[in-house]
């Protein structure tokens, strides 16, 4: 479909109360994580305005906000295109998402609570319980993890940036999903819980670093395999 403009339909029926904007933003965002739009895949503001019986400036605001992440790249009197994957913003987002998450689970493992711990072990049960291939189903859980622990410290604002930014890195997770097992992700979750019950700020960070930094291992091999999905000038990856 590279190059078509696709007739899209709302993922999910529209939300009463939610603005338009933020709905088309939220649909086209998690097309574009999926892999379901395609780099070079056209974008049409009037079909989505369509689409959610809207006027056309919400969805304007919404590509700008995809723009934003680079996800997208408006092209005035031309359409909005989907964007390849930027390596190196992949790389910049891990490294910010890094510095955040390490310094998160240094301060909970000053001072766990127990029943914060009892919390995220519930959450690695429900992590394990996850079929293979059930991908969606497992980065919302992985989410959720990630979430629960900067919202413990109070660290909500921290965890919107990460939000706000992490969508290419996204991308790249569910490409690697095939060739990477969620055991591995699970048993890098357990080590990270361990190490915030023993009271370890040290190995907690380790094991968070080591964990977020899993991409750069995969990362190579993903755009080595599909390079048509990456921007190829940007294939030298560096920590």
């Amino acid at each position: 479909m590279t190059g078509q403009i696709l007739p899209l339909r709302p993922l999910a029926a529209s939300e009463p109360g939610v603005p338009v904007g933020q709905q088309v933003h939220r649909d086209l965002r998690q097309r574009i994580i999926r892999g379901e739009l395609a780099p070079g895949t056209l974008l049409s503001e009037a079909e989505m305005a369509r689409s959610f019986g809207s006027s056309r400036q919400p969805v304007r605001e919404a590509f700008i906000k995809l723009a934003e992440e680079g996800l997208v790249e408006v092209r005035p009197q031309r359409g909005t295109l989907v964007r390849k994957i930027s390596i190196k913003r992949v790389m910049d987002i891990r490294f910010v998402r890094e510095a955040i998450e390490a310094n998160v689970v240094h301060l909970l493992a000053s001072q766990p609570e127990p029943a914060f711990i009892a919390d995220l072990r519930a959450q690695i049960a429900r992590q394990r319980e996850v079929a293979p291939d059930a991908q969606d189903v497992f980065m919302a859980l992985d989410e959720t993890f990630h979430h629960t622990m900067a919202r413990a410290i109070g660290k909500t604002y921290a965890w919107d940036v990460v939000e706000s930014v992490k969508a290419q890195m996204d991308r790249v997770r569910y490409l690697s999903f095939a060739d990477f097992p969620i055991s591995r992700l699970i048993a890098q979750h357990e080590a990270i819980v361990d190490a915030i019950e023993t009271r370890n700020p040290k190995g907690a960070e380790e094991a968070m670093r080591a964990h977020l930094r899993e991409i750069l291992k995969d990362l190579p091999n993903i755009a080595a395999a599909r390079p048509e999905l990456f921007d190829m000038e940007e294939v030298q990856v560096t920590p």
